[in-house]
């Protein structure tokens, strides 16, 4: 009897903090300046929490709790309204239960069933077996999203509420999920303008994948910031003064540069913690006195402070009067501070702060009748994306990258001929321009003036360039161009024309292949086909027939001698070698197929695998892409040849693997004893001086008695930077060699690289 009661109870407990839950969204809800439309909120709840009654989640909290978090960070951190609210408390239903989408239509309308119904399509399979699951998956996540941009903005905050949680999960699902959203959701979020929750998801990925460093950083940044706090009081009291005098309402924000960023610039240019220089920033947010005049109120500002400190000359961004294509307006400065340190100053009106942080939710607060100018650069942007989804893509991994790279590039601005401004992605060719004016000026293109001078189409556009399109009717697109483009819209229509051309050529190459066999009285099948392609040297039979079609490749009397051949005496001699060659082939294939390569049972990716000196020597493949040893924090891939390959984590390679091959990922630890070397890459930089190579080399050979593999050193103008490879047995080691080398006193930098 107690034991029921205490079930009661625990129910009653577990329903209280259900409503308790839900209240604080309504509570969110009536105070922003939505329409109230309380009811069919509270609707939407009653049906989520009936229909997940008695669900739990795998930490163990009823799975209502969930959704309502959704809603939460819907209303609060993104800003959307009833609609949205009622899709994030519904998100889970037709997937979980057994209620449909037309059950949610007849009670909630067909706006919010098309919500759900895209947001289920999403997720249905995130977790499945199929490989391609992610690329696919975006690929649905990105057709729903061009219908209603709320339903990614619901995706992205169900995703962040899973990132919130991700400690209850097993390691494996840990790294996969993490990966995931540091490879599609963060960018996405940033390109979405929801700058506060792309730098949560990225420190939560990077929370997960690299724990200690986390920790360390978090560790240095607590320990500066007392230091920090009076540098930006000393630095702003003057500014404060200033915009006083002024009569200006502001407040003004010490900015902290997020740990991920922090690491992500330490990994780039190989500095320790202590040499980021740029991790406070100052942030100076003001109401305009009057809406008309906010453009002007914000480099009134700018003047103001740039007598009281040096501006530096390159380093003015203005985004007042070119937006970023996310809905991004401030004017960054950078000033010298009297401390002798640069500080970068962020001015942006309140209404600008509001799109920084919430991205394109926060204009629609601003419109009253709701859709803005700006709207115009994010539909452009799903133009984009519906175009390259029209293109049929083989590879899912393509996929992904060709969406990366439109998504989150930074942008420069370039100018037509007329002076209108076109927005490219950074590091845009003349060909992407052509291609993005129009598909026919792309294929026709046959050259570039940028700024008045001709340039090739592969020549990279700047900020700021005139660029002038040069066509020809007889031009076509060569292959070559592929290497060119840079931008999604180009690379897709490119390939697309390319392949429908190839298709063309084969179409021509079987026909006159069909006539030259005829003419010589040979059989038209596969061996014949085949033996031609060995002949000229192509991998298969369609790039022979191309060739053909194409005239790149014209069939003589090489090729009439291949089958006279074959008539003749010599067709042992074909036979037995072709034969010979193959048999030495199977012979040394199988021979390497018995050697234990891969481990033929199955591998639990539930468990975590250990990697032991004599499991790394004969099951495990170390990837070549980032050479890791042990320490490194890294994970397995199982390849399709059941082989384990451990991968650094923020292996680019791996964190493709983790989007797209998710379920083939295993959680690792390594448990080795320093019995193996691996072989590491340093780079060493200093001042040139006599003997500086030999101290060097004492301080590796001798005192750490670790052996050189190869050594190159370069000076220049009094100044040496050079690559050392060498064996070592762990991190501790490379740590160990580091710290050493940096006493040798000149020696100003040493830090591992990927070689």
């Amino acid at each position: 009897m107690e034991e029921h009661l205490s079930l009661k109870e625990k129910e009653q407990a577990e329903e209280a903090m259900i409503q308790q839950a839900f209240q604080e969204l309504l509570n969110d809800y009536l105070s922003t300046k939505h329409r109230k439309r309380v009811e069919i909120i509270t609707k939407a709840f009653n049906f989520a929490n009936q229909a997940h009654k008695g669900i739990k989640r795998r930490s163990g909290e009823p799975y209502i709790m969930h959704p309502i978090a959704v809603a939460k960070i819907v209303c609060n951190e993104i800003g959307l309204g009833s609609t949205s609210i009622c899709a994030a408390l519904l998100h889970d239903v037709v997937e979980d239960t057994d209620y449909t989408v037309e059950d949610i239509e007849n009670l909630f309308g067909p706006k919010i069933a098309q919500i759900v119904d895209g947001l289920t399509k999403i997720s249905g399979g995130i977790f499945g077996d199929r490989a391609s699951a992610q690329a696919e998956n975006f690929k649905k996540l990105l057709l729903t999203m061009s219908d209603d941009i709320r339903v990614i903005l619901i995706k992205i905050a169900d995703r962040l509420h899973n990132m919130r949680t991700l400690g209850s999960m097993l390691p494996n699902k840990q790294y996969k999920i993490a990966g995931e959203t540091l490879y599609i959701y963060a960018p996405l979020a940033n390109r979405l303008g929801l700058n506060r929750i792309k730098t949560e998801l990225e420190n939560l990925s990077f929370k997960y994948e690299h724990p200690e460093e986390y920790a360390e950083i978090e560790k240095k940044l607590v320990a500066t910031a007392a230091e920090r706090d009076k540098v930006f009081r000393e630095f702003t009291a003057p500014i404060r003064a200033q915009l006083d005098k002024m009569g200006l309402k502001y407040h003004i924000l010490a900015r902290v540069k997020s740990i991920y960023s922090i690491w992500n610039k330490m990994q780039t240019k190989h500095v320790p913690f202590e040499e980021i220089y740029d991790i406070l920033a100052v942030r100076i947010v003001f109401k305009p006195r009057k809406l008309e005049e906010e453009l002007n109120d914000c480099f009134d500002i700018y003047v103001a402070i740039s007598k009281i400190y040096k501006p530096h000359p390159d380093r003015l961004r203005d985004w007042v009067s070119h937006p970023k294509s996310n809905g991004y307006q401030a004017l960054h400065v950078t000033l010298m501070g009297n401390n002798g340190q640069w500080i970068e100053v962020q001015i942006r009106s309140e209404r600008m702060d509001d799109v920084a942080e919430q991205g394109f939710a926060a204009h629609w607060k601003y419109k009253e009748g709701g859709g803005s100018e700006d709207e115009g650069e994010l539909e452009r942007w799903l133009h984009t994306i519906k175009e390259i989804l029209d293109d049929p893509q083989p590879d899912a991994i393509d996929f992904l990258d060709t969406i990366k790279l439109n998504l989150f590039a930074s942008e420069i601005f370039v100018f037509t001929p007329k002076g209108e401004l076109k927005t490219m992605p950074q590091d845009a060719t003349a060909l992407d321009f052509a291609f993005s004016l129009h598909t026919d000026i792309g294929t026709h293109c046959i050259g570039a003036k940028v700024n008045h001078k001709l340039v090739p189409l592969s020549h990279r556009l700047k900020s700021g360039d005139q660029v002038e399109i040069l066509t020809s009717k007889s031009q076509r697109v060569q292959p070559e161009w592929e290497a060119y483009a840079t931008t999604a819209r180009a690379k897709a229509k490119i390939s697309e024309i390319l392949r429908k051309e190839a298709k063309v050529n084969q179409k021509k190459g079987e026909e006159l292949l069909t006539e030259f066999l005829q003419k010589e009285g040979v059989r038209n099948d596969e061996s014949a086909i085949d033996r031609l392609t060995n002949l000229h040297n192509f991998h298969t039979p369609d790039e022979l027939m191309v060739a053909i079609g194409s005239g790149k490749l014209v069939l003589g009397d090489v090729d009439r001698n291949l089958f006279k051949e074959k008539q003749g005496k010599n067709w042992k001699k074909l036979l037995s070698f072709s034969f010979g060659k193959e048999a030495k082939d199977k012979e040394k294939e199988v021979k390497e197929e018995s050697q234990p390569v891969g481990k033929t049972e199955k591998i639990d990716t539930k468990q975590i695998l250990k990697l032991t000196e004599e499991a790394i020597s004969k099951e495990y493949v170390m990837a070549e892409c980032c050479h890791p040893i042990p320490g490194d924090d890294v994970l397995g891939y199982i390849d399709e040849h059941n082989r384990v390959i451990i991968h650094k984590r923020q292996c680019p390679v791996a964190v493709k693997l983790k989007s797209s091959y998710g379920n083939r990922i295993i959680a690792t630890q390594w448990d080795t004893h320093k019995e193996l070397s691996f072989l590491v890459t340093l780079y060493v930089e200093g001042i040139d001086g006599v003997g500086v190579l030999n101290e060097v080399t004492q301080v590796i050979s001798r005192q750490l008695n670790v052996n050189i593999r190869k050594l190159n050193i370069d000076a220049n103008d009094g100044i040496f930077e050079g690559k050392i490879q060498l064996y070592v047995h762990d991190v501790d080691d490379v740590r160990a060699i580091c710290n050493n080398l940096k006493q040798v006193q000149h020696v100003k930098q040493v830090a591992r690289i990927e070689d």
